[in-house]
């Protein structure tokens, strides 16, 4: 399929770009090229081929969601930030700074 450049600036002016006449003549054969790469891949004898999402098989990369133990509390709680030589931590929760007012 061989496009003319008058094809070319049509197909310009369609896209909105501006093109001069050197342009259209150069750009005519490359995309004649395309078109007919385009045309060859649509003779291929697919019909026995099934589609497909992505090139590879994929497999759950997840790992299980098996129970296991949990940290002790006095090690997770020992982690609280000290504060005037006495650990923040308030009824086996962590005390922290208030950063939002309280709306009065």
């Amino acid at each position: 399929m061989a496009l003319s450049p008058d094809e070319v600036r049509h197909v310009a002016r369609l896209a909105r770009l501006a093109i001069d006449d050197a342009e259209a003549d150069a750009l005519a054969p490359m995309l004649s090229g395309i078109l007919g790469d385009a045309a060859r891949v649509a003779e291929v004898a697919a019909d026995d081929v099934v589609p497909m999402t992505h090139p590879f098989d994929l497999a759950d990369i997840t790992r299980g969601d098996d129970p296991v133990p949990s940290l002790p509390r006095d090690a997770v709680l020992g982690c609280a930030p000290v504060v005037n030589g006495q650990r923040q931590v308030d009824q086996d929760r962590f005390m922290v700074p208030r950063i939002v007012a309280e709306e009065g």
